[in-house]
């Protein structure tokens, strides 16, 4: 545990910078099983923000993650838990630089997942900021922390098998693999701000819906 340590402010505030990149900084956290989805329409999204919209933002991909800054972690309880409370730091420093994050990991516990955006919702409060003004009131509504479920059953994702994941953990060749080992739930989210069942919606439909809620939500412009 670190001691003796004092958080240092900087002279340039959140707003400041969100308002010379004329966008909000926010965090849209996709998750759900493993094939589900959640990689794929992140990484189309964020072509769509980019070449379109010329927005900043940056994809959090899971096992991208796993190669570099979280390569030391395994995938028993203890371990996802750091994973994502890792993430959630990167989440919060990239969202607070006034970056749209693009967080795809297959999350399965609820309490992570929550910790996380009490994370970021404590963040948009913190004091270092200057006051708002009357017609900020919207934005300090604006969630910073925006929870995707990317829907879709075991059968569906087992029959897709991007990587051949279920084959092994069918097999016994991965051990503790979400949604099929008994000691590895999936607990899905119960009250997400947007469900995207990739059953039944293709990619450019969850991207256009995903549009929709930032650009109406006041995420693409200052």
């Amino acid at each position: 545990m670190a001691t003796n340590i004092t958080w240092h402010h900087g002279h340039i505030t959140r707003s400041e910078r969100e308002r010379q990149l004329n966008q909000r900084g926010v965090t849209l956290w996709f998750t759900g099983l493993s094939g589900s989805g959640k990689s794929t329409i992140a990484t189309a999204l964020e072509r769509e923000l980019v070449l379109k919209h010329k927005k900043a933002l940056y994809v959090l991909d899971g096992d991208n993650i796993r190669h570099g800054l979280n390569k030391d972690l395994g995938f028993g309880p203890g371990d996802r838990q750091e994973n994502i409370r890792r993430i959630g730091e990167v989440c919060n420093l990239f969202t607070d630089a006034g970056i749209i994050v693009l967080a795809a990991f297959v999350s399965p516990y609820k309490e992570d997942r929550d910790k996380v955006r009490a994370l970021l919702d404590a963040s948009q409060r913190k004091p270092n900021d200057e006051a708002p003004s009357i017609n900020e009131t919207a934005v300090n509504r604006r969630k910073p922390f925006v929870e995707v479920y990317i829907q879709a059953d075991v059968a569906t994702c087992e029959q897709r098998d991007p990587k051949g994941l279920y084959k092994k953990a069918r097999s016994g060749e991965i051990k503790s693999f979400t949604g099929v080992s008994p000691d590895a739930p999936f607990e899905a989210p119960e009250n997400p701000e947007l469900v995207l069942n990739t059953g039944m919606l293709s990619v450019e439909d969850c991207v256009s819906r995903l549009v929709e809620y930032l650009s109406a939500g006041g995420y693409l412009a200052f």
